[in-house]
């Protein structure tokens, strides 16, 4: 090809090439983004009337800034896999973070207000919710239960207004499920402890300020907490890329190498993994209502869209077999309501078992999987675009389905419970099998 069709031709792809998309709006009129964030309509039991008015009133509120604030800006976020941090003043405004903590700055929630405000956040944006309960549910629950009166005092006021971030390290590369294994160590040095070791998956940790880190204590082989301050030497974060789901939340991967830590901020409450269980059996129930704000986001989305699209001359909501889907959808968030609203009463008694939690978290989980499915093909070819939720939300569903306990290790927790055998660890297979 001569030099002057060469350019000829490279001027003509540049001008069908590299055109800035079409807004979503214009591109596709026939139905809402969910930018402009649909009415909710997925309570029909009418769970509303069994919250206090100070519960309804918190939903309420949780409910309107996520519409107004998040929902417009959500999707863009999610693509670029950036954390909007201009939202968290907006979260703030919420006062939910410490959730069940009294005293200390924090709101002092019932359970069934602190998961009502995580279902509302979830509904709009599932990386909101883990971002809020990464730094409330597990990183200053962790201060509040284990931590000492002086510990609370320095830290939880300033967490409770947002000012400043935490995370929670527990998790290691070799160890997820088997987290009470964790090699990370903390060995007793003149004046506090020198932690050594490598967390993986760990939520908010690019840019927290706090950080509660794990570590095994290398005279006594028991798991302590510390608490360990951005910025410290020997301390190395670097973010987690290409996920699929959650893609807002920063996930990272933390390398610890030396790092010093004062008396003052080991947390005495922690003296062996079992201490991480009453932590957990909160956040285990606030993350079994994050599937059920996921699934009402999608039913609400679906049932906008399914009256405003239309084929072969009628919406979508004329289909039989759509109003079956659609019914199916809103059938299972009853149930999944319910569990979470059962599940919140029996720890608020004081009788909520570590099985019954792990059953709410693996169960709401496993219906979620299902109605998410059933919106991404009521949507046809807008359930693959972010822009009207659902294929955003069935990508961030997958990560909530592993984390704090897969569905199979939640199961296997409810099944040693109900049956008093453990089966977390296969049998050795004797040297005389056949197999």
């Amino acid at each position: 090809m001569a030099s002057s069709d060469q350019d000829d031709h490279h001027k003509a792809m540049g001008s069908h090439s590299g055109l800035p998309p079409l807004d979503i709006s214009v591109a596709f009129p026939q139905a809402t983004p969910a930018s402009v964030f649909p009415p909710s309509s997925s309570d029909y039991y009418q769970l509303d009337d069994l919250l206090s008015p100070e519960e309804q009133t918190l939903r309420k509120r949780v409910r309107d800034v996520m519409e107004k604030e998040v929902a417009p800006i959500m999707a863009v976020y999610w693509e670029k896999a950036e954390f909007p941090f201009h939202v968290i003043p907006k979260l703030a405004t919420l006062s939910i973070a410490g959730g069940t903590i009294k005293g200390y700055g924090c709101p002092g929630l019932s359970i069934t207000a602190s998961a009502i405000a995580t279902a509302e956040v979830a509904r709009v944006d599932a990386s909101c919710s883990t971002f809020i309960l990464v730094h409330s549910s597990l990183a200053m629950l962790t201060i509040a239960l284990c931590g000492s009166d002086a510990q609370k005092v320095k830290y939880l006021s300033s967490l409770a207004k947002f000012d400043t971030v935490a995370c929670w390290a527990l998790t290691e590369p070799d160890y997820g499920s088997d987290a009470s294994s964790l090699r990370t160590t903390a060995t007793k040095v003149s004046g506090g402890w020198v932690l050594d070791g490598q967390k993986r998956w760990i939520g908010n940790s690019t840019f927290a300020d706090v950080l509660i880190v794990f570590a095994r204590n290398t005279s006594t082989n028991q798991i302590n907490g510390f608490i360990v301050k951005k910025g410290t030497p020997g301390l190395r974060v670097t973010k987690i890329e290409n996920k699929i789901g959650l893609r807002i939340v920063q996930n990272g991967d933390i390398i610890l190498s030396k790092v010093f830590v004062p008396d003052e901020d080991r947390l005495p409450g922690v003296n062996s993994f079992q201490d991480t269980s009453k932590v957990l059996a909160v956040s285990r129930v606030m993350v079994a209502w994050q599937p059920i704000g996921i699934s009402m986001g999608v039913f609400d989305m679906c049932n906008r869209y399914l009256k405003e699209r239309k084929q072969f001359g009628a919406p979508l909501a004329a289909f039989q077999i759509n109003q079956e889907k659609l019914v199916r959808m809103l059938g299972n968030i009853q149930a999944m309501l319910l569990v979470g609203w059962r599940l919140c009463k029996l720890y608020e008694s004081g009788k909520m078992t570590a099985g019954q939690a792990s059953l709410g978290k693996a169960w709401t989980s496993l219906k979620a999987r299902e109605t998410v499915s059933l919106g991404r093909e009521l949507l046809g070819g807008n359930g693959i675009l972010a822009d009207f939720l659902v294929a955003k939300a069935f990508c961030d569903l997958e990560p909530i389905f592993t984390y704090e306990g897969t569905y199979d290790i939640n199961s296997m927790v409810t099944a040693r419970e109900i049956t008093g055998i453990a089966s977390f660890k296969p049998a050795v297979l004797g040297r005389s099998s056949r197999l």
